[in-house]
């Protein structure tokens, strides 16, 4: 009789709380987002990378979330969720050759020439880098009349030397699609930049943004990149290379969209900086100080001559006056006559 009276009053006072928020009309957390359209959190990001569920900035600044009319209208497809289900769909290079009919082999040969690019990756116990496709990208590849033909014809003689070579564009399509998803929500100049700057290695943004307190504005800014085991971590640094531009063209490419991007940034609000006690002016990114000069002061008087330095006695002037006092009388005993300095006649 205890439990029950104890887990009815638990679960009325719980379904009012959510018929609550679900009616408030205020915006759902991506958490809480994912769970209202049955997909894990993974699937969610996805969506809303791809464009499949859009999101509002949040009034408080924490980040974006959905709003109750975005809800409901994924929720009244006829077909949901498989639909929206089916659009976020990732498989590896095993499931994906099964899509498009060819051989694990051939599929990631298309892969590494770039033919097909992939949407996530993930690091498995052995450290090993596994790719995710979009099992639609691929259905579309597979069925298209020009792309049909590189599923069953032979690989020209140039690919095979460039892939004899170790050519693997996986990687670097891959950060370019990443790119573009967080590209979108940013709305503020200084946000751009700072997606740009965060596929660059340290030193490439330093020499490019050359003001320490505009390397902190951007890193404010910075985006939440995948995370993939513990912060310093073998698999945390792979990870990390993996996001980090390494082809000549692609960092040529990224740094002057940096550059152009900062250029909007520096105009459209210049990076916070602390007050100091001189006057400082922004100008370009750097900072330049308007120190008044003092001028030199011109005494027309004539120069004393230098006094002669004398000798300090330690102790005070009560031990330099006694000092004198012993200096007279000594000089005083020596100044008198032989005669007079003493009574004792002198030793022979």
């Amino acid at each position: 009789m205890s439990g029950v009276s104890i887990t009815k009053p638990a679960q009325t006072a719980a379904a009012p709380a959510t018929d609550t928020l679900r009616s408030s009309g205020a915006p759902f957390a991506p958490s809480r987002a994912a769970r209202e359209l049955g997909l894990k959190r993974r699937e969610f990001d996805l969506a809303v990378h791809l464009g499949c569920v859009r999101t509002v900035p949040d009034e408080g600044g924490g980040g974006r979330r959905v709003g109750r009319d975005e809800i409901d209208r994924l929720r009244g497809d006829e077909h949901f969720p498989e639909t929206l289900r089916e659009r976020v769909r990732a498989v590896g290079t095993a499931e994906g050759a099964t899509l498009m009919d060819v051989t694990p082999t051939r599929f990631t040969r298309l892969a590494r020439l770039g033919l097909v690019t992939p949407v996530a990756f993930y690091l498995n116990r052995y450290r090993a880098v596994v790719w995710l496709y979009l099992a639609d990208e691929l259905r579309q590849f597979a069925s298209g009349k020009d792309t049909a033909p590189l599923l069953t014809g032979r690989i020209s003689q140039d690919q095979r030397d460039k892939l004899a070579e170790g050519l693997d564009l996986r990687p670097r399509n891959w950060r370019g699609r990443q790119l573009g998803f967080l590209l979108r929500p940013a709305d503020d100049p200084w946000a751009r930049a700072a997606v740009v700057a965060s596929f660059l290695d340290p030193a490439q943004v330093a020499e490019i943004v050359d003001d320490p307190y505009e390397r902190a504005h951007l890193n404010r800014f910075r985006p939440d990149q995948p995370t993939h085991g513990a912060p310093g971590s073998p698999t945390a640094r792979l990870a990390e290379r993996i996001m980090t531009a390494d082809d000549p063209d692609e960092i040529a490419w990224l740094r002057a969209d940096l550059t152009g991007t900062l250029t909007e940034a520096r105009d459209h609000r210049p990076a916070p900086r602390p007050r100091s006690e001189q006057h400082a002016t922004v100008h370009c990114g750097q900072v330049q100080e308007r120190v008044r000069p003092v001028p030199p002061q011109h005494d027309n008087r004539p120069q004393a001559a230098e006094r002669p330095r004398t000798l300090e006695v330690p102790g005070g002037p009560e031990t330099a006056e006694r000092s004198r006092g012993l200096l007279g009388r000594l000089r005083g005993r020596s100044s008198r006559p032989a005669r007079d300095r003493g009574k004792r006649p002198a030793r022979v």
